[in-house]
């Protein structure tokens, strides 16, 4: 009975931490509303990532295009593939001290992550001005 009640303590313990923000995410136009990509956010030396793993593209959009905006190491270099999220230092329940890359213009941002709801919330910012966008989990390849 004692190691039920310990067992039911940790489950409980568990289940009010905060979520974690690795994993494979959808990210939505904020215009559209529709699906842009898929980013996979991981770990590496203590730091979190991303990068795209999948483009969903509409007619006549380039399949697999490249980032032709940029205007550092990653010019020219395809979108799939690409890492667009780097050295995210975790802070309590968010990432943040990075930066994101928006490959469809080159330009790049501040960032901040948490999961809200089960909900990535990437807020991308320059100085006092920010933008966050929610990403989704993805369950697709």
């Amino acid at each position: 009975m004692k190691v039920l009640s310990i067992f039911a303590l940790i489950l409980t313990a568990l289940s009010g931490q905060a979520q974690d923000i690795f994993g494979k995410w959808k990210t939505i136009d904020d215009n559209t509303g529709k699906p842009r990509s898929v980013v996979e956010i991981y770990e590496k030396d203590g730091k979190a990532y991303g990068k795209i793993l999948k483009l969903f593209r509409e007619p006549g959009e380039d399949p697999d295009p490249v980032c032709d905006e940029c205007t550092d190491y990653r010019k020219n270099q395809r979108v799939i593939g690409m890492t667009i999220i780097t050295d995210m230092v975790r802070d309590g329940d968010e990432w943040e001290d990075g930066e994101i890359l928006d490959p469809e213009n080159g330009k790049i941002y501040d960032c901040k992550l948490w999961v809200e709801d089960g909900k990535l919330k990437v807020r991308g910012y320059v100085a006092f001005f920010f933008r966050t966008q929610t990403w989704l989990p993805y369950k697709g390849e």
